[in-house]
């Protein structure tokens, strides 16, 4: 299998990069995106086929069939019970990860309209989580057979320390921040 091209780059540019830039001596200092977790939730229409439908797209857009998740506890204004599916998710690691980051940054974001980039703030250890309202900015996801937009939400864990040095190794990556 041919090597993603997110991680050539990391390999070849970033790493030397972040090694003069945040002063490392060793290259296995300089952090890397560990996974990244993609979580749609079904909300109001948890039925079967909606369930089916959003695993169809999401193995579409990932590459991997992902996990349904189920409700831990009862919730009766919700009218949910326990044990009820109420959405999927998907954690991506490996070159698997490299190639969606890649599809995410390079093809989706730019994508969408009025785009001004992605928040520039992350979640105190590095990890960078983006919500999106719908799965259609994707080019592999056709108009003619979905059925329902599909939000989702994707968390990019890094095993940076800090906030400033995993934002670094994702604008690095080339993630849109927003300017300030």
């Amino acid at each position: 299998m041919q090597t993603p091209v997110l991680k050539t780059q990391y390999e070849e540019t970033i790493v030397p990069e972040m090694m003069k830039s945040q002063g490392y001596k060793n290259r296995h200092q300089v952090p890397v995106v560990e996974k990244v977790v993609i979580n749609s939730g079904v909300g109001s229409w948890a039925d079967s086929s909606a369930i089916a439908d959003t695993v169809k797209e999401l193995s579409m857009l990932c590459g991997q069939r992902p996990v349904i998740t189920l409700a831990r506890k009862s919730v009766s204004n919700f009218k949910l019970r326990q044990g009820m599916s109420v959405g999927v998710k998907v954690t991506l690691r490996g070159p698997s990860m490299y190639e969606f980051l890649y599809r995410l940054i390079s093809v989706a974001l730019p994508g969408i309209r009025d785009f001004q980039g992605v928040r520039d703030k992350l979640d105190g250890r590095g990890n960078c989580n983006l919500g999106l309202d719908d799965h259609t900015i994707f080019p592999e996801v056709t108009m003619d057979t979905r059925k329902r937009n599909i939000g989702m939400d994707v968390a990019i864990v890094t095993s940076a320390e800090t906030d400033e040095v995993g934002r670094e190794l994702l604008r690095l990556m080339g993630m849109p921040f927003r300017k300030r």
